[in-house]
């Protein structure tokens, strides 16, 4: 089967842009334009909370985030509550599952696979934990997956944490789970950044997801050049 996948690299931006790309992503798929949209970033400080999440596990009093400019957001994604903020490379999915699996539990697991794959290239072993969803280096959490599917179309994904500032995860309860806690890739042990672990998960997403043609950009225009192509050739 043809799979036609583009992969943009957007930069840090903050949350409600990402959501917007995400929608503006989601409609070209869902028009037929490319079957797989892989969104990369990395978000200003934030605090998300999925659709099985609540306050409960916000530990933090609304004072502190306002004079700290971290906002708390509730979100249409699966999972519980989460930070996000820079040095962390957070990933979006936008795929047509019907072109691939029509499957969400094997999606949740694949991109898992996606994030083990591309942590063993940076020499970190890393791995499933029974009941909890997302990637565990030992007893902590690398990298959180919460997802959205409509329609056979995936959005929100993964975030790895790469060099982030993990104090930020101590005014939460990380994916309300008490008795586990959270690490990083520069925690373990390896000196890098989100930028530079952007063409490692860019690459290992074919090995997880396979693509006819895969394309890489940091342009958002180069997502339309083929819309753009289309409607030309009907001209």
């Amino acid at each position: 089967m043809n799979r036609n996948v583009c992969a943009v690299y957007l930069g840090c931006i903050d949350y409600e842009r990402g959501l917007g790309y995400q929608d503006a992503a989601r409609q070209l798929v869902q028009d037929g334009h490319w079957d797989g949209i892989v969104l990369m970033l990395q978000h200003d400080p934030v605090i998300t909370i999925g659709m099985h999440g609540g306050d409960t596990h916000l530990l933090t009093p609304a004072e502190w985030l306002s004079d700290h400019g971290v906002p708390v957001i509730h979100t249409n994604r699966g999972g519980d509550i989460t930070c996000h903020n820079p040095g962390q490379l957070v990933c979006y999915p936008i795929l047509n599952l019907k072109k691939w699996k029509p499957d969400v539990h094997w999606y949740v697991r694949t991109v898992e696979d996606w994030m083990i794959r591309s942590l063993k290239r940076v020499g970190i072993r890393a791995g499933r934990k029974a009941v909890y969803t997302g990637v565990w280096a030992g007893n902590q959490k690398i990298a959180a997956v919460g997802v959205g599917v409509r329609r056979w179309i995936t959005f929100h994904g993964t975030a790895l944490n790469v060099c982030n500032d993990l104090s930020l995860f101590s005014r939460i309860v990380p994916c309300g789970i008490t008795e586990f806690g959270v690490t990083s890739i520069e925690q373990q042990g390896v000196h890098t950044s989100a930028d530079a672990m952007v063409p490692i998960v860019s690459e290992e997403f074919t090995a997880a997801f396979p693509a006819t043609t895969y394309t890489f950009t940091t342009n958002w225009g180069d997502l339309y050049e083929r819309t753009n192509s289309q409607k030309a050739s009907l001209a």
